[in-house]
């Protein structure tokens, strides 16, 4: 068992709790199976970011509070250095870094995501709730939304409503990384 993943684990169950939320409330809420949301709980498997976005704003906290354990509580603004990131590690076919976790009260979740070449043409899909920008810094993806595969290049940009399941695949076997601003 991952040791992050059991401190996030951890954090989701005292969050729920201390909403007064059953787990059957929850997993009914996010369209997942009791079981499953259990082992998020647990900390044995990983949890998608989509995921931990959507439980931040069913407990109505910033994402960093579930990412870090630290409360936010920067107004002005928030620098984070190139690198310096919270790394997510959250779905076999991405990583995550995260680019502001201590500004409170963010109208939209910032992330540099890197997508490793797949063997599986078609990856999972996910929604969540809200919109979503992304904007291709290296690499070449193809995107699968909505009954729809489109290439995006470096420098293309996407916008789409992100309940509409989505994934990005990384193309010409190399990685891609790309900017994602998710509302």
């Amino acid at each position: 068992m991952n040791e992050y993943n059991k401190d996030i684990g951890n954090r989701i169950r005292d969050l729920r709790e201390l909403s007064d939320i059953t787990i059957k409330e929850i997993a009914d809420e996010l369209d997942i199976k009791q079981e499953t949301y259990i082992q998020y709980e647990n900390g044995e498997v990983d949890i998608p970011a989509s995921f931990l976005y959507e439980l931040a704003n069913i407990f109505q906290v910033d994402l960093g509070l579930l990412l870090t354990g630290e409360e936010t509580r920067m107004s002005i603004f928030d620098v984070t250095r190139a690198s310096n990131g919270v790394s997510i590690d959250r779905r076999k076919e991405y990583t995550y870094e995260n680019l502001c976790n201590r500004f409170i009260h963010k109208k939209a979740e910032t992330f540099i995501v890197v997508v490793d070449p797949e063997k599986n043409p078609i990856p999972s899909l996910n929604s969540h709730p809200g919109q979503e920008f992304n904007y291709i810094l290296e690499g070449t993806v193809k995107i699968y939304i909505y009954n729809n595969e489109i290439i995006l290049n470096e420098g293309d940009s996407i916008f789409f409503d992100s309940t509409q399941k989505h994934a990005m695949v990384a193309l010409n076997d190399k990685p891609a990384k790309f900017l994602a601003v998710i509302m």
